[in-house]
């Protein structure tokens, strides 16, 4: 039984990695409109949702930890916030229904647009820089769009390994009763 958390700690360690070097690296390329998606956001989302708050808060933490390192001005801040997704999106574990797909889009929308707003009020209305519209407009509207697209191609294949761990977790712990 040990051996199949770890499996997990591993896979989730690795997808991490993955969509954190995607949007570190490729996804720039891919601006539209100067925006670009949030992959971090869209797997600390579904993690939530999928395997619940502790595992949403987990993956959020460490997903946080690392645009912190990367992007971040003050070390923690996205660590916190990405933690706080987790959480929230986990709440939702038990209306969360893997065949149903208009869940976890409203989730991640809901979950982006309050994203954007947060990141308004803390970092850039605390400068004195007020114009909401404009950054509603031009950052969180196209943001919140491209996130959605894209998270109808990757949320598929986050369900895909999370239902191949699971039913490894399953077999095995058929093996012990």
């Amino acid at each position: 039984m040990k051996g199949i958390k770890i499996k997990r700690v591993i896979v989730t360690a690795i997808v991490l990695c993955v969509c954190y070097l995607l949007q570190c690296t490729l996804f720039p390329w891919l601006e539209l409109a100067s925006v670009k998606p949030n992959l971090m956001l869209i797997l600390t989302a579904s993690y939530g949702f999928m395997r619940g708050s502790k595992d949403g808060m987990l993956v959020g933490l460490f997903s946080g930890l690392l645009l912190d390192i990367q992007f971040g001005s003050i070390l923690g801040f996205y660590a916190l916030l990405y933690l706080l997704v987790g959480y929230v999106n986990g709440l939702f574990q038990q209306l969360y229904y893997a065949e149903d797909i208009k869940l976890p889009l409203a989730l991640t929308g809901v979950t982006e647009f309050i994203y954007g707003l947060v990141i308004y009020l803390l970092m850039f209305m605390l400068r004195s820089e007020f114009d909401f519209l404009h950054y509603l407009r031009h950052i969180i509207i196209p943001e919140l769009i491209y996130t959605i697209v894209v998270t109808l191609g990757l949320y598929p294949l986050l369900l895909f390994i999370n239902h191949r761990l699971e039913a490894e977790e399953k077999r095995s712990a058929g093996k012990f009763v």
